[in-house]
């Protein structure tokens, strides 16, 4: 692989363990809202969020739905499903101000995120963080997970105006970073928005697979016309690069 300077890094599920950690605060937030009144099962409550949840974010980046919309949206869906709940927009933003609460409080990281970042910095690269997420929740849950200091720059769609993986958004990172596209690396875990979005814009991307029984296969490497190489493990990246 050629020589970089300038590494575009994905925050969520790439470095934070954004997954993980939401998974123990909506089982904080069940309680909070003493949820158990309307649903007899959790799960309902649970998987009903994480299907919202993936649709949303998905529309989000596309530019199909407002930041806004997101917020209510997310939890109006999994709420709708409890037995004699007034599911209110007052609830639903109750819901996602305290969900958002626990999740930006939590440290957990993903398995070599620290070990990465303190190898890419003895490296010598410019290291810039590249996230769709909302700006005040981002900072909260930098500081919380001990990663804010690694970072030369925070890009965030919100600032850009644009989302992964339009053009305009990592046409913003470039001027913000002043990195030559030519010697700039996008690392992330989001085939679409990270992967797919950076070589469309002509920039190199490492694709981090947190799931290998799911690889790149042929066709999707066809379809990447930039160099693309793909790893299992944080720590492979260090191999990497």
């Amino acid at each position: 692989m050629k020589q970089y300077k300038d590494l575009f890094i994905d925050f969520d599920d790439t470095l934070y363990d954004t997954h993980g950690n939401a998974v123990i605060a909506l089982g904080e937030l069940f309680e909070e809202l003493r949820l158990e009144r309307y649903f007899s099962d959790p799960k309902v409550f649970y998987d009903a969020y994480w299907e919202a949840n993936i649709d949303l974010w998905t529309r989000y980046a596309k530019g199909e739905i407002t930041r806004d919309y997101l917020i209510v949206e997310r939890f109006r869906r999994p709420l709708s499903k409890g037995v004699g709940l007034d599911v209110t927009k007052e609830l639903c933003l109750e819901a996602s101000d305290r969900f958002l609460d626990y999740c930006s409080t939590k440290p957990g990281v993903v398995e070599g995120a620290h070990e990465l970042m303190d190898y890419l910095r003895r490296q010598g690269y410019r290291m810039h963080m590249a996230s769709n997420g909302f700006h005040e929740v981002q900072y909260k849950k930098l500081r919380a997970c001990g990663l804010l200091d690694y970072f030369d720059t925070i890009i965030l769609s919100e600032d850009a105006g644009a989302n992964k993986p339009s053009q305009a958004f990592f046409d913003y990172a470039l001027r913000q970073t002043e990195a030559d596209k030519a010697t700039t690396l996008m690392i992330g875990d989001n085939l679409n928005t990270d992967i797919y979005g950076a070589v469309a814009c002509g920039i190199d991307a490492l694709y981090f697979n947190r799931y290998p029984e799911y690889p790149l296969d042929e066709g999707q490497r066809l379809e990447v016309k930039g160099h693309i190489k793909e790893v299992t493990s944080l720590r492979d990246i260090m191999k990497t690069l």
